[in-house]
């Protein structure tokens, strides 16, 4: 008996002492409440990370929304963090989408609002509720343009491929991390047909992979050659086997490539003619920078550093080492400057009249 008291005196002292310590949150997010009039009343919880220039900028945002982020918003916060740093990805908003309500059943509100033919509208009418209501409530209380991404895996997957195929104008990007193909009775083939008939108003990107380990890896490999047989028009799509990977941890990586995939920019060949307009000094602080044109490429040189610059327009030039991006400006086709952004800050380089 006087063990068990001392038992029970050092689990009480335990959870004590666990409860005076907060919880780890995660820096910058929000959460909303948006109660949807489409799917029945039903409370979604937004779980919003705004990017770092946010408050001190006139631009506007893509917006990143991501599926089930009652498991994979910290997720996807930090892969985002880690693809801004390195340059690959631009600044955004990432969306992650919930439910809310009293003690809500992830597991049973998934499948109704992912699943295509749900006997109540499924698929459809949570695509209705995010078009009609989530969109004008995160564009009119954000800052945010039409470039929207959609991410999910398994049903999330499923259901960002039956947006693909039925609801293209939705999204500029889509991210399915192992989706449930077989799930709703494999009906989504059907859909993939009708689509492969039309033609998309609008560039899009597809990201999708599975796993080597899992048992739907056949299937996944049979649909994906199917729609890149399609070769359909404005679509640009990557497929992938992730190896010793099972259906969980597809998430990770998907989301990472994913994200590279969809905001990958231009690596243009300009002219010379164009080139040698950026060629010179600029200002640079307290010292100097000079931009050459060498072998039909633009490199910076500063601080001792050779930094070779690639086209994504004529007039935006960006570094793939880190988030390195120059905008050069012009007045009556003259270059003056640029305007050197990168991860922190942003600074404006005049060019020196020679």
């Amino acid at each position: 008996m006087k063990k068990f008291v001392t038992l029970l005196f050092l689990i009480s002292a335990f959870t004590l002492n666990a409860q005076q310590y907060p919880e780890v949150t995660i820096s910058g997010s929000q959460i909303r409440k948006l109660t949807s009039n489409i799917v029945s009343g039903q409370e979604y919880e937004l779980h919003i990370v705004l990017p770092s220039s946010y408050e001190n900028s006139t631009k506007k945002y893509p917006v990143i929304y991501l599926m089930d982020s009652q498991w994979d918003f910290s997720l996807v916060t930090a892969i985002y963090g880690e693809q801004y740093y390195d340059g690959f990805v631009p600044e955004a908003i990432i969306v992650g989408v919930t439910w809310g309500g009293e003690n809500p059943n992830p597991d049973m509100l998934r499948a109704r609002d992912y699943i295509p033919t749900n006997a109540i509208g499924g698929a459809d009418l949570f695509l209705d509720f995010m078009k009609t209501e989530l969109f004008p409530f995160i564009e009119s209380n954000y800052k945010a343009d039409n470039n929207r991404i959609l991410m999910g895996c398994s049903l999330g997957g499923l259901l960002t491929l039956y947006a693909l195929f039925t609801h293209t104008d939705m999204f500029t990007g889509y991210l399915a991390a192992s989706p449930a193909l077989g799930g709703d009775n494999g009906i989504l083939s059907g859909f993939e047909k009708v689509f492969s008939e039309k033609q998309s108003a609008k560039p899009i990107s597809v990201y999708m992979t599975v796993g080597d380990v899992e048992s739907g890896k056949s299937n996944f490999e049979a649909f994906a050659n199917k729609m890149k047989s399609r070769q359909y028009k404005n679509v640009r799509l990557h497929s992938k086997v992730l190896e010793n990977t099972g259906h969980s941890g597809t998430k990770s990586e998907t989301y990472s490539r994913g994200l590279q995939y969809v905001f990958e920019r231009n690596q243009l060949k300009l002219s010379d003619a164009i080139l040698n307009k950026y060629v010179g000094t600029y200002q640079l602080g307290d010292g100097k920078a000079e931009i050459k044109n060498e072998n039909n490429e633009l490199k910076l040189y500063a601080h001792g550093n050779s930094i070779p610059l690639l086209a994504n327009s004529e007039t935006h030039f960006y570094a793939t080492f880190q988030f390195f991006n120059i905008h050069f400006k012009e007045a009556n086709n003259i270059v003056e400057g640029l305007d050197l952004i990168t991860y922190g800050g942003s600074q404006t380089l005049n060019k020196i009249k020679e």
